[in-house]
């Protein structure tokens, strides 16, 4: 754990006047002890002799130990704070977009397996990383098209970023001017200062004199390949041209997470800067750790004759024999059920999260984020809220169930008419009722449990076989389902129709 001590300071400070008495009560004690010895009539030289405690009359005494408690009781109240505390999971305003360059030279094979192979591997663990704040994909070639609004649901994040190929986008070209429209039509949504990661291996010069980055955007470019200057290398001067059209720092893919601690390093500073004038900061109260040593000086305070209280050593040994799977009653003693779920919720411990949680939100939020679509769908069931019918058309829609999915959305919107989640994923699950009963109709008419008779009309008509059925079945399932990739294909030719159309 790394101080900062520049940035270190207490939140609390008037507990610091504890440490006053802290640092006289010793000196208090020695005058009170010099002033008994004095009221005894006996030889300095004899009195160690007639005294109990012998030759420990130097050593620690409890009222050191009482002391330390208390100035470390002192410092811990204070709250010690050196670190900026980000905000809540459902609470982050620091939305990143990624834009992912799908033009034919990003099938470039100089890094393994392939340029875009090795950026979808990477927006891959960033999206990973970032679990929990809000993250959006946009896709671009000759055009640029959005993938996802930024959402906080990883997993279909990621179904999509999967499904990303060259194929997708017709046209050639390498259409930022594009990316940077996309984003802008998304920005009044988060209403937070947002930053943009453009993963590409080139760029458009002709586009570098109209590029506008709006104000609360802060752009990033990553690239992909290698700058070794041979045919299909890296077009080094046209990216740093596209990084000063942008005003944008240049990152380049690594095979370690640098280029992940560049990306949030970046994207945290630009936050917090922006977030500076209008809003105070939020700091991360450090006073809990000083809760280990207090428990430890305690433990030494268990001797026989000295009068501190036992309570803490039995403290310390409960704590430290407790468990972590399971409650036990000292933790029950000293937090509530949603304040462990909560602890267990902030170290990423869903299903643990969801067994403590009573409040009926968080515990479908943890049960969502363990993948317990059950029970977070029983929880939301029994709330009247907007976000509560968000997730619930969240996990219908991870159900192909689009009409329970919409109806959720709709609820949504009806509870609150803002929000931009909701209506983009009622968006998208319209799209994919469309397209799913599309395929339906154009499946293969094919009736059931067909009877053929093996003879005519006459003798032994009674006999009869049923024609297989499984591979039209088959078929008939594979058609139902459209991937995310022939979904994406579809959408993008639609978009690229109506912007060519008069």
């Amino acid at each position: 754990m790394d101080i900062d001590l520049a940035a270190l300071h207490f939140l609390r400070p008037a507990w610091l006047w504890l440490l006053l008495p802290a640092l006289l009560l010793p000196l208090l004690w020695q005058r009170q002890q010099r002033q008994r010895l004095h009221s005894v009539r006996i030889a300095a030289h004899l009195l160690r002799y007639l005294r109990l405690d012998g030759q420990q009359a130097k050593g620690v005494k409890p009222v050191h130990l009482a002391c330390a408690l208390l100035a470390l009781g002192a410092l811990g109240m204070a709250g010690p704070a050196w670190q900026q505390d980000r905000p809540d999971f459902l609470d982050d305003r620091a939305p990143l977009f990624i834009a992912l360059d799908l033009s034919a030279s990003m099938n470039t094979a100089d890094i393994q397996p392939s340029r875009l192979e090795a950026a979808r591997h990477k927006v891959h663990s960033l999206i990973e990383r970032r679990r929990g704040a809000a993250t959006g994909l946009i896709a671009y070639a000759g055009s640029a098209h959005l993938v996802m609004p930024a959402t906080r649901d990883p997993a279909l994040l990621d179904s999509y970023l999967q499904a990303l190929s060259s194929p997708l986008i017709a046209q050639a070209g390498k259409d930022v001017a594009g990316v940077l429209d996309v984003t802008r039509q998304l920005l009044p949504a988060q209403n937070a200062p947002a930053t943009l990661v453009l993963v590409t291996d080139g760029a458009d010069d002709s586009q570098f004199a109209t590029l506008q980055v709006p104000p609360s955007l802060q752009v990033l470019v990553l690239t992909a390949g290698n700058a070794d200057g041979q045919p299909g290398g890296l077009d080094r001067k046209a990216l740093e041209g596209l990084g000063k059209a942008l005003d944008a720092p240049l990152g380049s893919l690594t095979a370690n997470d640098d280029d992940l601690d560049w990306i949030e390093a970046h994207a945290r500073r630009h936050f917090q800067n922006a977030s500076a004038d209008g809003e105070p900061l939020h700091w991360k109260d450090a006073g809990y750790w000083l809760c280990w040593p207090l428990l430890l000086i305690a433990f030494f305070c268990v001797r026989r004759g000295w009068s501190l209280n036992w309570s803490a050593a039995l403290l310390l040994g409960l704590l430290l024999n407790a468990p972590d799977t399971r409650a036990n009653p000292l933790v029950d003693a000293f937090l509530t059920p949603d304040q462990q779920g909560r602890w267990a919720f902030e170290h990423r411990r869903y299903p643990a999260a969801a067994r403590h949680f009573q409040d009926l939100y968080w515990k479908g939020i943890a049960a969502y984020n363990a993948a317990d679509y059950d029970l977070a769908l029983s929880c939301f069931s029994r709330l009247h809220t907007a976000p509560a019918y968000f997730y619930i058309g969240n996990i219908q829609a991870r159900r192909f169930k689009f009409d329970p999915a919409i109806a959720a959305y709709r609820q949504a919107l009806v509870l609150q008419a803002d929000f931009p989640q909701a209506r983009d994923n009622l968006a998208l699950a319209l799209a994919l009722q469309k397209d799913a009963e599309s395929a339906g109709e154009n499946a293969p008419d094919v009736k059931a449990d067909q009877i053929a008779f093996d003879k005519p009309a006459g003798k032994d008509r009674g006999k009869a076989v049923q024609t297989p059925q499984a591979a039209s079945d088959a078929l008939w399932l594979d058609n139902l389902s459209t991937s995310p990739g022939q979904f994406l294909q579809r959408k993008f030719a639609l978009q690229d129709a109506a912007r060519e159309a008069p």
